[in-house]
């Protein structure tokens, strides 16, 4: 095997291509016009155009696949995870092109690719099953009856694909038929298939999976288990390994299942069993992926091996390199997926230009720290893929000290462009719940306000004097504001310092505007006195003192006396400035950032971003979208549910856009009637794009 094109793109073509090389590989790298400049593209030894953006004319496209690898004459094709990993025609068409397929054979794809196939596999193997239904029969009055005898609250899955694409919980017998038609379109638009399965709905389960490996002599071993209960929209945002609080006898009871199940249908490589955990201890088959996951690395770290390697190497028809009773674990590994989605709105894909990129440090004395990225600075994020940019995996000797190195390897992750999961992913870890391990599939909903808290630590200062807007109020001589905030205002000082005694006719004092840029409004105006002969010198760490002299927030204004507030030094960094400074008394570290016109502040865990200039140079980036039917994302619209003359409520469902995988569902901004439908069904929309007038109820 000298040259290996890899028939993916983003971190696991990264991946791929970082192990091939290692062992003396060639790699190829495919890409869509969108990904000319890519990161995996710059990675490889030899890169092709396959076809435009859209993946069914690119990573998608089999035929074009084949004919790059056989006009840059690779020996073998590794897939990757999603697109074609799991497409038993592209693993033929490998082979029938004398091609290597760096996977199981499509026989095992094909019992694995039907999840009802693969259920009845299952049962004759003697793995448990969840009570349900995996037949062909789809009718709504089928699933209906099965899903009345099962009892509510039951699963409608996409009996192809997975990612949480086609898949509905459904609590009562009237919610079914919607349900179900919400689930065929988009496992179709997913999969190229409808066909869905029914099972009984756990109600509080962990979802464990074990990790499998085959070689073509019929022998097969387990790596350890994984925990992946942390989802959003039944995909995983977080994994770890091993799986915590399982005991000795239920790990080998779900690892020789999950070898069982390999065994059952001729399985050659990598691949993961996934379990459904109840309260009770017992666990149920939920499907197989033939292919290698997302989360392999926090097995790889537990157990020291590079399944890339394995895999290669199983494919060139080595056995397995080790025997089942000579896999070791040794401490924790975490998992978190760094995604391109604002968890705000509903963790809504987000797409633009990544300005700033700054990736933890991949090494520590007390853990390893791993990035595995698909992106790079000057990067832009379109909507044609999926939204997930990179995986932040780090390993320690126990559960605690992972999570500890896990939330300051994200405080060292700065991505500045589309809004990411980062800030919500820090909130997750750092949970008590998730801490204490106590952990299921449902754990975002439990903990949802909680997450969505973003209270941020504060400062007190002291007011000398209150002004007449004030005098009226029961100020208690103690103003507390955000530290965040307070920082972005001494990163104004200090920009604007360095270049005032360039400026001609300065006023004796300044106005500073910090202006949270999340909801437009100006939260705090600080004035300064005059900084020429000061804060211009501040780059030399000579401990200057910073003066307050008034703060207006809420229309009141707060007259303040010197905060013995300090800026001891400055230290240039990659794309900012890292500032130590003193309020009275403590030193605080912070970290500043300028990029496209915003002020991004990191302080220990915390990240925020702000616009600061004079007050007059502000403006308010309030809009009207919120009372407007718009696009929330760039997609294809894939269901019309009203038409123009329609009466409507508000929050009632209007039209379904599908993009990245997802459906996303449009409603009515308030109650009136349709008056004209501006896209027809299976046009492109762009974000931001009025969709449907609505003439308001007078």
């Amino acid at each position: 095997m000298r040259r290996i094109l890899i028939a993916n793109r983003g971190e696991i073509a990264c991946r791929v291509i970082e192990t091939a090389q290692k062992m003396g590989i060639e790699t190829i790298a495919i890409y869509s016009e969108a990904d000319r400049m890519a990161k995996h593209v710059k990675m490889a030894d030899h890169a092709i155009l396959v076809g435009e953006a859209p993946t069914v004319n690119s990573y998608l496209n089999i035929a074009r696949i084949i004919k790059a690898a056989k006009t840059l004459e690779a020996d073998a094709i590794h897939p990757g995870y999603g697109f074609l990993s799991e497409n038993a025609a592209f693993a033929e068409a490998c082979l029938e092109n004398d091609l290597i397929f760096i996977g199981p054979p499509s026989s095992a794809m094909k019992a694995m690719s039907s999840k009802s196939d693969a259920k009845s596999i299952m049962e004759q193997a003697h793995v448990p099953l969840i009570p349900g239904y995996h037949g062909n029969d789809n009718s709504v009055e089928t699933l209906t009856a099965i899903a009345n005898q099962i009892g509510y609250p039951v699963l409608l899955k996409a009996a192809l694909g997975g990612g949480g694409k086609g898949m509905r919980i459904v609590e009562s017998a009237h919610e079914m038929p919607d349900a179900i038609a919400s689930a065929k379109r988009e496992s179709a638009a997913a999969f190229g298939d409808d066909l869905l399965l029914i099972e009984k709905y756990l109600v509080e389960p962990r979802h464990i999976e074990v990790q499998v490996f085959a070689d073509q002599y019929g022998d097969a071993i387990y790596l350890s288990d994984r925990d992946c209960s942390i989802q959003r929209r039944h995909q995983k945002i977080v994994e770890e390994a091993p799986a915590p609080n399982l005991s000795e006898s239920l790990r080998h009871a779900m690892g020789k299942a999950a070898v069982d199940a390999a065994k059952a249908i001729g399985y050659i490589g990598a691949g993961t069993v996934e379990f459904l955990l109840d309260a009770s201890g017992q666990f149920y088959f939920m499907e197989m992926n033939t292919r290698l996951q997302v989360e392999h690395p926090v097995t790889e770290l537990i157990t020291g091996q590079d399944l890339v390697e394995w895999q290669i190497n199983i494919a060139r028809g080595n056995p397995l390199p080790i025997s089942q009773n000579e896999i070791v674990h040794q401490g924790h590994a975490m998992e978190v997926r760094i995604y391109a989605e604002d968890p705000n709105q509903d963790f809504l894909p987000s797409s633009g230009h990544i300005h700033h990129l700054s990736e933890p440090e991949k090494s520590s004395k007390q853990s390893i720290v791993r990035v595995d990225s698909g992106i790079q600075q000057g990067d832009t994020v379109t909507s044609h893929y999926d939204p997930m940019l990179s995986k932040l995996i780090v390993w320690a000797s126990t559960r605690k000290t992972a999570i500890t190195a896990l939330s300051q390897a994200l405080a060292d992750y700065r991505l500045i462009g589309p809004a990411t999961n980062i800030d919500y992913l820090q909130r997750v870890i750092n949970h008590p719940a998730f801490n204490n391990a106590e952990l299921t599939t449902h754990f975002i909903e439990h903990h949802q306000a909680e997450l969505n808290n973003e209270q941020a630590p504060s400062v007190k200062l002291r007011d000398t004097g209150k002004t007449d807007a004030d005098k009226t109020s029961n100020h208690s001589g103690l103003l507390t504001i955000s530290k965040l905030t307070l920082f972005a205002a001494i990163s104004a000082i200090h920009r604007e310092g360095q270049f005032v005694h360039w400026r001609l006719n300065q006023s004796a004092s300044q106005k500073i505007a910090v202006n949270h840029t999340r909801d437009g409004h100006c939260h705090f105006l600080f004035q300064f006195p005059d900084l020429s002969t000061s804060v211009s010198k501040a780059l030399a760490p000579n401990g200057l003192e910073i003066q307050l002299v008034q703060i207006e927030t809420n229309n009141q204004q707060y007259n303040l006396a010197a905060q013995n507030i300090h800026l001891l030094s400055i230290t240039n960094i990659n794309g900012g400035h890292r500032y130590q400074i003193e309020i009275n008394g403590q030193k605080e570290h912070f970290t500043h950032i300028e990029s496209n016109e915003e002020q991004h502040i990191y302080y220990q865990t915390w990240h925020d971003n702000y616009f600061i200039g004079n007050d007059t140079d502000h403006v308010h980036l309030h809009n009207e979208e919120e009372n407007q039917a718009i696009a929330p994302l760039n997609g294809i619209l894939s269901a019309l549910l009203c038409q123009p003359g329609d009466s409507v409520e508000k929050d009632q469902p209007l039209l379904v856009i599908e993009a990245m995988k997802m459906e996303y569902t449009v409603r009515a901004p308030y109650k009136g009637t349709i008056s004209k439908m501006l896209f027809a069904l299976g046009d492109q929309v762009d974000h931001g794009k009025l969709l449907v007038r609505i003439d308001p109820e007078k």
